[in-house]
């Protein structure tokens, strides 16, 4: 998740740390420092992101895009959305809006599908368009990324979103589908962040081309990546789901090997080790990493003023937490820094354009699902 600025709007067990990471769980926040409103209710949401007007889009798990307007609760359904394969961890993931959407009104979404081989994660487009009787649609959708190759299996699709800073390329996160070796290997983009052009092509200059890689991979030897985000100074910052142990927050840099399976400061759920990171192992490892785990799902660089106190720090939405985690930046370095119990599971977190925290349950296991706002308590 990716906070925009954007103008108008026609309308996880055991586990030891490597050097520079941390490693320790933080104690979690006694009392809450933020008032929160519940504002709406949805089917299993997956992400939101604000348009220039102050309405959002929101995805739900099933194959649905919302458009919400949180100041008086409407929800209109937006068609055009392609057939979603929602079983498992599949769904109708994140959405994002393209840099220059106050003109193009382009929308940048991602999903699960079903195609040759077996399932995948797909990067599309769309025109946003409402009529004057509210209807609302993405016209001229396509399809311009598939992660390859397509595989058996329902989980791990990752499938997150995040523009650079001068809005000429495209972030985009493929999981290993639960398939360990993929994350490794060159000529598949599973386990890897990809750098696209705004069309969906590899970018050119992505450093492990010239090495034989598909040409979109930027790093590789991740696991299930489900957050992504610039900071004030366009570092690249990804969460992932560690195996049993492990949760990790990574600096991305150009043509690294992150470790997965190699290398995880967690183990195979079937007992089997996993090498920890340790200092000159080859592998580039996390800045911070959880045990027990958090289930990081989620993750907004927060730069808004409501909550000064919390400039620079990235906030993380926990699944099997139940949480939300803020990781404090300096620099190039991360830290624990505050876990609040929120009492369900967190699918995602966003910065709104006042600044305040928006937040979104998970809507399963007990979750309901709900559209939460977080602003200073009084």
């Amino acid at each position: 998740m990716r906070h925009l600025a954007l103008t108008a709007l026609p309308l996880a067990l055991i586990a030891c740390s490597a050097d520079d990471a941390v490693g320790q769980n933080s104690a979690a926040s006694a009392a809450k420092p933020f008032r929160t409103s519940v504002i709406a209710d949805f089917d299993a949401p997956w992400a939101m992101t604000f348009l220039p007007d102050g309405r959002m889009l929101v995805t739900e798990k099933a194959g649905e895009m919302i458009l919400f307007d949180p100041k008086n609760g409407t929800k209109i359904p937006v068609a055009g959305i392609p057939p979603v394969d929602s079983a498992g961890q599949g769904a109708l993931m994140d959405v994002v809006p393209a840099p220059d959407f106050a003109r193009s009104g382009t929308v940048y979404f991602s999903f699960s599908e079903a195609g040759q081989g077996g399932k995948g994660v797909a990067l599309a487009t769309g025109v946003f368009n409402q009529a004057s009787d509210g209807t609302t649609k993405l016209d001229g959708v396509k399809v311009i990324f598939r992660a390859s190759p397509y595989v058996d299996g329902n989980g791990h699709y990752s499938g997150r979103i995040a523009f650079s800073p001068d809005g000429k390329h495209l972030f985009f996160t493929n999981g290993e589908r639960q398939k360990f070796d993929p994350a490794q290997d060159p000529k598949s983009t599973l386990g890897k962040v990809l750098r696209l052009n705004l069309d969906g092509t590899p970018a050119a200059g992505n450093p492990l081309a010239a090495k034989g890689f598909h040409p979109a991979v930027w790093s590789y030897g991740h696991r299930n990546l489900l957050g992504i985000a610039f900071d004030k100074d366009g570092r690249l910052w990804e969460q992932e789901m560690g195996p049993k142990g492990g949760d990790e927050v990574n600096l991305i840099r150009p043509g690294l090997n992150y470790g997965y399976p190699l290398a995880s400061n967690g183990s195979h759920y079937d007992g089997r080790d996993i090498p920890d990171h340790k200092a000159g192992d080859g592998f580039e490892a996390p800045k911070v990493w959880w045990n027990p785990v958090i289930s990081p799902a989620g993750l907004v660089y927060y730069s808004g003023d409501l909550f000064p106190q919390w400039k620079d720090s990235l906030f993380i939405g926990g699944l099997s937490s139940e949480a939300l985690v803020r990781v404090k930046l300096e620099g190039e370095k991360a830290s624990k820094a505050d876990q609040w119990d929120m009492g369900a599971r967190i699918r995602e977190v966003e910065q709104g354009p006042d600044g305040a925290l928006w937040l979104l349950e998970d809507g399963g296991q007990g979750s309901q699902g709900r559209l939460l706002k977080l602003t200073p308590a009084v």
